[in-house]
């Protein structure tokens, strides 16, 4: 699915900024923190980044991997109301970088009565193999 598709089917207006952004993230292939994505597109500015980055969250069409920083993933899933494309993530701590080890789907974790899970993510920590895991 073309990026401009993915961004209709998620009911985001198409504009050169979000595809600069949304390609950004697509082309990294792990998730990235506002400022990595800034150094990928130094013709946009902060500010426009963090608001289509706000659009994309509202839309579903991101990941939100809260950290520090936090960090974005560009959301594959053609349904819009439930993310059928989560993973486990793995953080360096050496090079700080966050990969998608999308071969692994998060654990199903049922929750207490009463409670009502919306979304889960699943970090593992450690040493990736370019920093000699």
């Amino acid at each position: 699915m073309s990026l401009e598709h993915l961004l209709v089917h998620h009911g985001v207006r198409v504009t050169p900024n979000r595809l600069l952004v949304a390609r950004a993230l697509e082309q990294a292939g792990r998730p990235l923190s506002l400022m990595e994505i800034e150094e990928r597109i130094d013709s946009v500015d902060k500010s426009n980044v963090f608001r289509a980055l706000g659009v994309f969250k509202k839309a579903r069409l991101v990941h939100v991997l809260e950290g520090d920083p936090v960090r974005y993933e560009l959301c594959h899933s053609e349904d819009t109301d439930q993310d059928s494309d989560l993973h486990v993530h793995f953080y360096c701590v050496r090079c700080h970088k966050t990969f998608c080890l999308e071969n692994l789907s998060i654990p199903a974790v049922k929750a207490p009565e009463g409670f009502l899970v919306q979304e889960a993510s699943y970090l593992l920590r450690g040493v990736c193999p370019e920093c000699g895991g």
